[in-house]
């Protein structure tokens, strides 16, 4: 016992002798004179001791314990007040409460995104997507848009510089999705049930109605027995579902588009005697089914097209489609 004392006691003052600061100090001081310490364990250990060596024992190192302390004391002297405080400021409270991180938002039109891919799923649509910079001929020429029809002034384009390739075709930026549609046709064979969500841009003046850039929802049913009743009945029940109004009816407009005959424009009424025009539709051209590789004499379908931003604009009361696109958090938080 005393051979171990006196190396408790060598060890120890050379541990406070040789503190280069304050925490090193601290930390000597703490495994030998701590109450968990190397001489609180000593004490410990008296008892296992015969009554006669324990009286002794217990004085010895009670003068080890208090040379120790002495030593501890007069090196802690050294340190600096201002060190000392400096070191107190940077330690941790772990008791103290943590700092609630923020948590991030969707975008209004993510949700607006997922709500209808989700409804759309479940009435047995697979999701496809496309390139946001497209050939002129999947955004044109496919869709029975010649380069000399007048309907192709309906898209307003941004057309892009090729570059030095060797490829000559023209490029853009899509002015709608329906090029995602020739290009699953293309490597799928019918039946097919898809729609073909994402952003497109439309050289034109901003305001409150319109963007240069702004995300669709496109949908394409190719069947043998396809008809306008199929795809009425598929709208109307996104529609009712998306806005949680079973009392939503749609009405069905003849219009004009290249790529269906006949077409239609879709108007919404959910039940307050208003109507709303959401979406245009129609049974595909033959001329489009041909162009992407399907047989038009056995197979026919139809597509849709309706503009995100407008269908969250009216599910959340927005009133500036450029809202969505100014990353001003005042908007983005209260969703």
């Amino acid at each position: 016992m005393g051979t171990d004392l006196e190396k408790i006691k060598e060890e120890g003052l050379l541990a406070i002798s040789g503190a280069q600061d304050f925490l090193f100090l601290e930390e000597a001081g703490r495994r030998y004179l701590g109450k968990k310490g190397v001489i609180a364990d000593f004490f410990d250990g008296l008892k296992d001791l015969p009554a006669e060596e324990r009286r002794a024992a217990g004085q010895k190192a009670n003068a080890v314990k208090i040379t120790l302390q002495e030593a501890y004391d007069k090196k802690r002297a050294q340190f600096t007040i201002e060190e000392r405080q400096k070191i107190g400021a940077e330690k941790i409270d772990v008791t103290m409460p943590g700092q609630a991180v923020e948590s991030g938002r969707l975008h209004p039109l993510t949700l607006v995104l997922r709500e209808a891919e989700n409804i759309f799923k479940s009435m047995g649509f697979e999701v496809a997507f496309g390139p946001e910079v497209e050939t002129e001929w999947y955004n044109f020429d496919a869709l029975n848009i010649p380069e000399w029809h007048p309907a192709r002034d309906m898209w307003d384009t941004f057309w892009l510089k090729q570059g030095n390739t060797k490829n000559k075709e023209k490029i853009l930026l899509r002015t709608h999705t329906s090029p995602v549609q020739v290009r699953y046709m293309e490597k799928h064979k019918p039946p097919i049930r898809i729609i073909a969500p994402g952003k497109v841009f439309r050289y034109e003046a901003t305001d409150a109605s319109h963007e240069i850039q702004f995300h669709q929802v496109e949908g394409l049913m190719v069947d043998e027995n396809i008809s306008v009743a199929n795809f009425k009945a598929i709208v109307e029940t996104f529609f009712q579902r998306f806005f949680d109004n079973k009392n939503i009816k749609i009405r069905l407009r003849p219009s004009y588009f290249p790529f269906t005959e006949p077409s239609f424009e879709i108007d919404v009424s959910r039940g307050e005697g208003k109507w709303l025009e959401l979406a245009g539709a129609g049974m595909v051209h033959p001329k489009v089914l041909t162009a992407a590789g399907v047989d038009s004499s056995k197979w026919q379908g139809f597509a849709f097209g309706m503009g995100l931003d407008r269908l969250a604009m009216i599910k959340y009361k927005i009133n500036d489609i450029r809202l969505f696109y100014q990353n001003d958090l005042r908007f983005l938080n209260q969703f």
